[in-house]
């Protein structure tokens, strides 16, 4: 009786501690930050160099009335590059828009 006792007592906690282990793994997973969807631009959303209005330009960081200007001045773009390229932009701001802008070509 003794020994029927002991695996009765033995299999509660195993179950307890299963039961444990579980809800801990679904706290983790709960309070684990989610990923965020990839936030790379669609070519919809990208701004485009060649097309773009001064005051489009200007809300881009880092860009204010005289680099939008010597944006607009130094068009028509084949890559959003030649902004370093041609000196139009310095690195770093480059480094701020370059995920939000694109040079779209004119259909031919």
């Amino acid at each position: 009786m003794l020994n029927s006792l002991r695996k009765g007592l033995v299999g509660t906690l195993v179950v307890f501690c299963l039961l444990a282990m579980n809800v801990a793994f679904s706290d983790a997973q709960a309070t684990k930050p989610r990923a965020k969807p990839a936030a790379a631009a669609t070519h919809a959303t990208l701004l485009d160099l060649n097309t773009a209005t001064r005051e489009q330009l200007m809300a881009l960081p880092g860009i204010g009335d005289a680099f939008a200007d010597k944006i607009i001045a130094g068009r028509p773009y084949h890559a959003k590059s030649e902004l370093t390229h041609k000196n139009i932009i310095p690195l770093a701001t480059y480094k701020k828009i370059s995920a939000k802008v694109i040079a779209k070509q004119p259909a031919k």
